[in-house]
């Protein structure tokens, strides 16, 4: 496949995707407005941890160090 064409695939890709995640966001915000004084008092779920994207940080992070400190030499 030709190099623009695989560039403009993928931009458009990501820009459907980013759509999508953004009409989420908002009707999800319209559903958490909604509703009686009751049920905007409960508390929010806790937020997922996205542990490989920890593990993944923290090893770049280290790997990044090591470098700096001229261990790979």
């Amino acid at each position: 496949m030709d190099r623009k064409k695989m560039a403009a695939a993928s931009a458009a890709v990501m820009t459907y995707i980013k759509t999508q995640e953004e009409a989420a966001c908002f009707a999800s915000s319209l559903d958490q407005t909604s509703g009686s004084a009751s049920e905007l008092l409960t508390p929010l779920p806790a937020a997922c941890i996205n542990t490989w994207g920890m593990a993944g940080r923290n090893d770049q992070m280290q790997s990044r160090s090591l470098m700096q400190m001229g261990i790979f030499k």
